[in-house]
């Protein structure tokens, strides 16, 4: 029963990372630039959500809430593309990950500013109430992330597979002047995907909002979700899950069953063993790059 607890419980975690991962991976296979912000925009949705659910601020209807906050971190997205990112066109992948890294701690300072420095709880249907399968017990919220997890990577997968849109964005990646003289929008096309990354984004910060509290270094989940990340294959958006709930499996049973402290550094040395052994991850589809 301890065994299926921490499992349960890992999994719930691992989805969270995995969601977050997805972000990653949603931002690498349309413009080959990883956002290392990505945990920041989880905390920044996480706060929207604060904002408008709880009595404090706006009072809204967490139902009504949901929405509002997507289309908050949607817009959010589009518009930091629109206004920064669209300048760095045609520069070095570096140069948009210092951007990036610097971008997070923008986030976290505004965040800081409108929110507070204290750890605040969301007011989510989803907090309130247990489901027991004998002494194995599991809350709502956890059930929630699991399944919303499942359904949010199906839904992308699906839409880089069978959607126009989604086909832009792949081919953006490939080689953005190719796209650009086949007729592809490109740089409306990065505006779509940093708008995905942020509404997905959006999601993985309600469900962890909704499994406790919240403060700004929530941020600083997206270093486990690019571990996570990675471990799946950096291009692989069912890789990306899988690498996120290895990395919340690890973390339980480390903690529990190995010395202190090791639970921290668990994920981690799974990263350097696949990348020795595994390079591309270990769910990666390898694949030549048309030029």
């Amino acid at each position: 029963m301890e065994f299926l607890q921490l499992l349960l419980s890992g999994l719930a975690n691992g989805c969270v990372y995995g969601l977050v991962a997805l972000g990653f991976v949603l931002i690498y296979k349309a413009t080959e630039a990883v956002n290392f912000a990505q945990g920041d925009f989880m905390m920044l949705g996480a706060f929207v959500m604060v904002g408008l659910v709880n009595p404090q601020f706006l009072g809204l209807n967490f139902w009504l809430a949901v929405p509002l906050a997507l289309l908050v971190m949607g817009v959010f997205g589009y518009l930091l593309d629109l206004t920064v990112l669209r300048f760095m066109f045609g520069q070095s992948q570096i140069a948009v990950v210092i951007l990036t890294i610097s971008l997070g701690f923008v986030i976290r300072f505004v965040a800081g500013l409108i929110w507070g420095h204290e750890p605040l709880n969301l007011h989510s249907p989803l907090a309130f109430g247990d489901l027991r399968l004998g002494d194995v017990v599991i809350s709502f919220a956890d059930i929630s992330v699991i399944v919303v997890t499942v359904l949010m990577t199906l839904f992308l997968w699906q839409f880089f597979q069978r959607t126009k849109l989604g086909l832009a964005m792949q081919a953006a990646s490939q080689n953005q002047m190719a796209a650009y003289y086949m007729g592809i929008p490109v740089k409306r096309v990065q505006g779509a995907v940093w708008a995905l990354a942020g509404v997905v984004a959006c999601v993985a910060g309600i469900l962890y909002a909704s499994k406790g509290t919240l403060d700004i270094s929530a941020g600083f989940i997206g270093i486990k979700a690019f571990a996570a990340a990675v471990i799946g294959g950096f291009g692989s958006l069912p890789g990306a899950l899988m690498g996120g709930l290895i990395v919340g499996v690890i973390e339980p049973f480390a903690s529990r069953y190995l010395p202190a402290g090791y639970s921290q550094i668990a994920p981690y040395a799974l990263l350097i063993i696949v990348l020795v052994f595994r390079p591309n991850g270990l769910f990666s589809q390898v694949r030549i790059k048309k030029v």
